[in-house]
């Protein structure tokens, strides 16, 4: 299946037409996004948790404390919603009404499980380093068994998504156009900067071409 049914909870409904549910769309948003947020509720009070995340697949898989609230929850088989949004840019209208901003973003509902097995833990820590950094799984030492057991990994299974997105210009009132002020759209990117050496690095270590030539997909 190449596209989401679309579903109650999962529906766009402010401007529809800016919506998607085609994988491909959604799974461009979350392979190159780098923070997600994931919303819960728990005795009637809402959470939000910023957590670092990957896709396997057609699944999610966070990771952290055994002793996490959010991870408790999610083995639980609790319902979750995963979301992710990439700034792309500012959209400044002649009006304050009309200004916006250009984004794509994914919202993702699933339920989750504790992933156990060893050598599935393994992959998915593994697929969490490389979706922050390609081949530093490679480089960096694995994790010890004392590391293992401290850390809790959780698949979410995704059973509906959509994608929202917005570009171009402003769209100002007709009787707008003619007012003097400045209109357009400031893109905004994500840029990685130079490596900074830990000041402890040895001498003898150069920085690896996966961190010196790092690139976000889009």
């Amino acid at each position: 299946m190449s596209e989401f049914a679309v579903t109650e909870r999962s529906r766009v409904r402010r401007v529809p037409k800016r919506g998607a549910y085609d994988k491909e769309t959604i799974y461009r948003i979350l392979d190159e996004g780098l923070v997600c947020h994931v919303g819960l509720v728990e005795d009637a009070q809402p959470f939000v948790i910023p957590m670092s995340y990957a896709r396997h697949g057609d699944t999610v898989i966070l990771h952290g404390a055994p002793g996490s609230r959010l991870l408790k929850y999610v083995r639980a088989g609790h319902p979750v919603c995963v979301t992710v949004t990439l700034l792309d840019g500012l959209v400044l209208a002649r009006s304050v009404y009309h200004h916006s901003m250009n984004y794509r973003s994914a919202v993702v509902f699933g339920r989750g499980r504790l992933i156990e097995a060893e050598r599935e833990k393994l992959a998915a820590l593994e697929t969490l380093t490389e979706h922050i950094l390609r081949g530093r799984w490679r480089d960096a030492r694995r994790p010890t068994r004392q590391e293992l057991d401290a850390t809790a990994v959780v698949s979410i299974a995704i059973e509906s998504a959509s994608a929202k997105v917005r570009t171009g210009p402003p769209a100002d009132d007709e009787a707008d156009y003619g007012l003097p002020v400045w209109a357009g759209v400031l893109p905004i990117r994500e840029q990685a900067l130079a490596p900074v050496n830990d000041p402890r690095l040895r001498r003898d270590i150069p920085i690896p071409p996966a961190v010196a030539d790092y690139r976000r997909t889009r």
